[in-house]
């Protein structure tokens, strides 16, 4: 059976619902998995309340949690449960107070019975189209043993789904007390993770339909859980042509034999304070000329500092961001996971019509998000640009080397197979003055100057000279005047 046959209703998560491609199936049964404090109810509230919205009869049937301890929860989190319907099954203050005993009959067999008819009588009374059972597996403890509770489960959700109810409830996982079995008879499960670094959310099962797969970012809010799906650059593209985009540097166009392309990635490579941020900056004041729109991520340096110097070399980015040509976003250390910053870009290039993405820098990209392993940075950070390429983006990524001089390197970064360009810019020490080069190592989609340039950054912007023709040596790290190095040749 394919999606399109298929009824579906939304999880009351948008993120949650693209993962679904749509959201769950109506009249079929879910299964919440998590360890406490992953968000299990509060994703079950949103559930109930996007029925509330829809003019749908919701029902919560908590039986841990007191309504008014949800309520007051869901409060403080901005979510309206006022139109929910609640049947509350939580143990109250009776359970401690009151001596009960049971010598003939077990406390499964006493209090089985009542549960269910409350249970039944609630469904029957209100015919909810969604009902949220947080936890179900507090029922485990009111049947004699696991297959009575296996049977009553399923014969429960036979029922509610009959009544033409979809359920979601959640379950209560531990050594001694397995959920597994639970998975074998809900028609999906959503499990959800907490890690040091980061909140997941991921769907193992889903029958009936299929689903994008992943562990997909999820953070907490204000206004309940956010979920950020894993990016798929096989699942976008636009139409864009394959255009030259000029710096407005005639020395830097004619390196690039016209500038980068439209849709390619460019590596801008060097050591600290040698201009790699403010060669990508001139290429987004270019843009603002065109009329496009760019918006660079900064993991390395304020943005109070980023607008002063840029100001200082004819690059007015303040006016650039006034006129909306410009979005500048630094990026704090440890705010999000690389996932949830992939969904961050992708919503600015989809919502605000984005031609130019610069990420400055790489080494800031991978010690800011958060995630123990840098090869998963690395492969994400892969993700992002291949989608941002497919959508006819120019991306521009900033990647510094720990050398001021010395032996030539184009990447510490390990991502130069990303790069359809790749520009270096050197300090040299010449005769004891400093000095700049810019050079072009890589360029795929066309042919490119192979000699190096001197570089400078003026008050009036940047200047690129001739071709230093009179240097050798210069990517060996000992650069030397020519006409020095014929003398000593010649002795």
């Amino acid at each position: 059976m394919s999606d399109s046959n298929l009824t579906k209703i939304s999880t009351g998560t948008p993120g949650l619902d693209e993962i679904l491609r749509g959201g769950f199936i109506a009249e079929r049964s879910y299964l919440l998995r998590g360890d406490p404090g992953t968000g299990k109810t509060i994703l079950g509230m949103k559930y109930l309340t996007a029925g509330v919205e829809s003019d749908e009869t919701v029902l919560f049937v908590n039986l841990e949690e007191s309504e008014d301890d949800i309520r007051d929860n869901a409060s403080t989190l901005d979510i309206d449960l006022s139109d929910v319907h609640f049947l509350d099954l939580s143990p109250d203050s009776d359970v401690f107070v009151d001596e009960q005993s049971y010598d003939i009959f077990t406390p499964s067999e006493v209090e089985q019975e009542p549960l269910t008819q409350a249970i039944t009588e609630r469904v029957e009374s209100i015919d909810p189209d969604r009902v949220f059972i947080d936890p179900l597996t507090r029922l485990r403890h009111l049947t004699s043993d696991e297959y009575q509770f296996r049977k009553q489960v399923i014969a429960f959700m036979h029922y509610l789904k009959e009544q033409g109810a979809t359920v979601l409830f959640t379950s209560q996982h531990s050594d001694e007390s397995s959920d597994d079995d639970l998975q074998y008879m809900t028609d999906g499960t959503i499990e959800l993770e907490h890690s040091a670094y980061a909140r997941t959310i991921s769907v193992p099962k889903f029958r009936g339909s299929s689903v994008n797969e992943g562990d997909h970012a999820m953070r907490i809010t204000d206004g309940g859980i956010a979920v950020f799906p894993e990016l798929n650059p096989a699942n976008h593209s636009g139409e864009f042509e394959l255009e030259s985009i000029s710096s407005g540097v005639p020395g830097v166009d004619q390196l690039l034999h016209g500038g980068f392309e439209r849709g390619t990635i460019t590596i801008l490579s060097g050591p600290t304070g040698v201009g790699k941020t403010t060669v990508g900056t001139q290429f987004m004041k270019e843009a603002a000329g065109r009329g496009e729109r760019s918006v660079m991520y900064m993991f390395e340096e304020t943005l109070e500092t980023f607008r002063e110097r840029s100001e200082n070399i004819n690059i007015p980015v303040r006016q650039m961001e006034e006129q909306g040509s410009l979005s500048v976003e630094e990026m704090k250390p440890l705010d999000c996971s690389a996932t949830e910053f992939a969904h961050r870009v992708r919503t600015d290039v989809e919502e605000n019509d984005t031609s130019i993405v610069m990420i400055d820098g790489i080494d800031g990209y991978k010690l800011s998000l958060r995630d123990d392993d840098d090869r998963v940075l690395v492969r994400k950070l892969h993700t992002l640009c291949r989608y941002l390429k497919n959508m006819g983006i120019t991306v521009i990524l900033v990647d510094e080397i720990d050398t001021v001089t010395g032996e030539f390197q184009a990447t510490e970064a390990g991502i130069s197979y990303l790069a359809d360009n790749i520009v270096f810019l050197r300090h040299l020490e010449v005769s004891g003055e400093m000095r700049k080069a810019i050079g072009v190592l890589k360029k795929r989609t066309s042919d490119f100057e192979r000699m190096l340039r001197e570089f400078q950054i003026t008050e009036h912007g940047l200047k690129v000279g001739e071709p230093l023709t009179e240097l050798s040596g210069v990517l060996s790290g000992s650069p030397e005047l020519a006409r020095e190095r014929s003398e000593s040749a010649n002795e």
